[in-house]
């Protein structure tokens, strides 16, 4: 098939290079434009276009895809199918009605369930113990088109947003091969969503990482691995900020926010039910260090408390 595809981070680029590989005309691709990034805020391009380049495929970056100028470029190529992964901005119904396959999307989160900008991370975050795939017809809605394939992925209790990503890449560049051999023979059968069970996965913010120690500690577990590796959940010990990167949820109690020792020089801190422990964390203008690591550095630590607001005591 001569396809365009649309997409813009790490998870896009497997799935590009699965199309490729599976012999199909990538006629161009079309991502987001180059943003500034890290500390000296270098003009960084997306993966999914160092990924096209480097299979030698053309590569649009329209400001806006809406924009007619955009719609009538993606016209002139007269696609069979565009394929959508993670683009980041909602096709207008004059492109859905360009291919004559249509617009394909993979979308990580087992539809109905996760509609939205991050369905990993919310599925993590809500303690969910399993996501995955579905391959479906994009339509004027937000993820609500008709489903084409669709399979489950187990999330580990040590799983991240980012581990699962990766495995959810991996699964998509599979089963978007399948969907479009299945497109071409006939073969595949669209299945309406069940708009009832439909579930939001709402864009996140960094306020989102802000950690609310009244919450229990299994929540705030699932929360630390949620917002891994962005945007990150945080808080503060004496007025700076720390970054918890990795935890785990264990028995006991202590004040909510309250710094404790565990056994073999462990960091625990009270929640609203159990306590979180610490395993790797970054306090502001540091490296990531293991918990052992931050109390030989912060001697007087044990006994404060984290707090989820600046400055408060």
């Amino acid at each position: 098939m001569k396809i365009i595809y649309m997409g813009t981070p790490q998870f896009a680029v497997p799935p590009l290079r699965a199309l490729r590989h599976a012999g199909h005309d990538i006629i161009a691709v079309v991502t987001r434009t180059d943003k500034p990034a890290g500390r000296g805020k270098v003009l960084t391009p997306p993966p999914v276009k160092t990924a096209a380049l480097d299979l030698g495929v053309p590569v649009q970056q329209p400001k806006r895809v809406r924009a007619p100028e955009s719609v009538a470029a993606i016209q002139a190529l007269a696609p069979d199918v565009i394929v959508v992964a993670a683009y980041g901005q909602i096709l207008p119904k004059e492109l859905l009605k360009i291919p004559k396959h249509g617009c394909i999307n993979i979308h990580a989160s087992l539809l109905p369930a996760y509609r939205g900008a991050a369905p990993v991370n919310w599925a993590i975050i809500n303690g969910e113990p399993e996501t995955g795939v579905t391959i479906m017809q994009m339509d004027e809605g937000m993820d609500t088109g008709a489903m084409l394939l669709r399979e489950a992925v187990a999330i580990g209790p040590r799983d991240t947003t980012g581990s699962m990503l990766e495995k959810l890449s991996a699964l998509g560049s599979r089963m978007i091969v399948g969907a479009l051999a299945g497109l071409a023979d006939g073969t595949l059968t669209p299945v309406p969503q069940d708009h009832g069970k439909a579930t939001l996965a709402p864009l996140l913010t960094k306020e989102d990482g802000r950690i609310d120690w009244n919450r229990p500690a299994a929540e705030i577990h699932n929360r630390v691995r949620g917002l891994f590796p962005w945007p990150g959940a945080y808080t503060h010990l004496d007025g700076k900020l720390v970054k918890v990167l990795e935890s785990d949820a264990v028995e006991g109690g202590g004040e909510p926010g309250e710094l404790i020792e565990g056994p073999h020089g462990t960091l625990q801190v009270g929640a609203g039910e159990g306590l979180l422990r610490v395993v790797t964390l970054q306090p502001e203008g540091k490296k990531p260090m293991t918990a052992a690591e931050f109390l030989r550095g912060h001697r007087g630590a044990v006994g404060k408390k984290f707090n989820d607001v600046k400055g408060e005591g």
